[in-house]
């Protein structure tokens, strides 16, 4: 095919409320590097990191919880995932699908074609598992907000199924955040897993991926999402926020949670583990600063780990679970990449259940 030279693409200017996005019918289409592929979208999911990313919420000056809009201070140092500045202008959007239309030098050409999902995470080529040489897609490099995008070969991974577009760009962040998660916290058919906010899109996932592993799942959302959430098959489901967790739980021995929320319930997450279990965390959107009483950390010897960076191993896993139908997305809406501004409004709100999607 013969490439054009400009594409429309939404572009992040500064950080900052939704005017910090800037529309253009007539950004530069992208050139593949050396080792690069270049992907004509199809579709990029959105996530938090895009909205946290936008806001500076990553940055420690921030304390509330993600609202989406601008903060009155935000830290210059560290306002992105990794502690450290973002360069503008930047194009966002790490979970693409799409065609790879050319490739750069070292790629092989018969990967023109290929239909693609992203590992959205950016690793050294020569120290794959080194955590402090990894970047995020849309984030450290120009992402999928656009029409065209490129990425390492590497980065976009093969896939054969039969689902929409739309459909596979719901799994690089959110499916990978919660196998991620998961397999921090040893998650076996031995565990009962606690998964609060199981109505988003990495609390969908969670609950999904667990119980491949087996496992019990007790799910927390609003009453009103609960049908939606009963169709991911997690074994009870209960209300976002009982007044008292405990006796919600009833006999339930709860030896995981796997928390992206934060805010005022961690205290009652930690206070139901069992003796010995786990907690994981990969958010914080009801927020970043809690309550811990130390003794109850040591005394029933409970385990913390933080996830972000995911092996490299977890992506070529979740294409298989795709392509074996042992998963299954949870598209809530679409919206047109131009109407970018709405459809992160209506995430920020959670007027839906799942993820949402941009087409350009």
């Amino acid at each position: 095919m013969t490439l054009p030279t400009k594409m429309q693409a939404m572009v992040l200017t500064r950080h900052g409320d939704l005017d910090a996005y800037a529309w253009h019918e007539d950004w530069p289409v992208p050139v593949p590097a050396a080792g690069d592929v270049l992907v004509e979208v199809g579709a990029t999911g959105l996530n938090n990191t895009d909205v946290n990313t936008r806001t500076g919420w990553y940055s420690k000056a921030v304390t509330q919880a993600t609202t989406g809009g601008a903060y009155a201070e935000v830290g210059e140092e560290d306002p992105a995932w990794g502690g450290s500045p973002i360069h503008f202008p930047r194009i966002q959007g790490a979970d693409v699908c799409g065609r790879v239309v050319a490739v750069g030098e070292g790629v092989d050409p018969a990967r023109i074609g290929e239909r693609v999902i992203t590992d959205n995470w950016l690793r050294d080529a020569d120290d794959l598992g080194n955590l402090d040489k990894t970047g995020y897609y849309g984030s450290e490099r120009d992402g999928g907000y656009a029409q065209f995008a490129t990425m390492p070969g590497r980065n976009a991974l093969a896939v054969n199924s039969a689902l929409s577009d739309a459909e596979l760009a719901t799994f690089s962040c959110s499916y990978s955040t919660a196998e991620g998660m998961l397999e921090r916290a040893h998650v076996t058919a031995a565990d009962t897993v606690l998964v609060p906010g199981a109505s988003g899109g990495v609390g969908g996932a969670l609950v999904q991926l667990a119980k491949r592993r087996g496992a019990r799942v007790i799910s927390m959302a609003s009453e009103a999402k609960h049908a939606a959430v009963a169709t991911l098959g997690p074994d009870r489901i209960l209300p976002r926020a009982p007044a008292n967790l405990r006796g919600a739980l009833g006999d339930e021995r709860v030896t995981v949670v796997a928390d992206i929320t934060g805010g005022p319930q961690f205290s009652a997450f930690i206070e139901v583990l069992e003796r010995g279990g786990r907690y994981t965390c990969s958010g914080a959107i009801a927020g970043p600063v809690v309550d811990l009483d130390l003794r109850t950390l040591y005394l029933k010897d409970l385990t913390f780990t933080g996830s972000t960076v995911i092996g490299p191993q977890v992506m070529p896993n979740l294409i298989r679970y795709i392509e074996e139908g042992a998963i299954k997305p949870v598209l809530a809406a679409t919206y047109p990449l131009r109407d970018l501004r709405a459809a992160q409004t209506a995430f920020i709100a959670k007027e839906h259940t799942g993820n949402i999607v941009v087409i350009p």
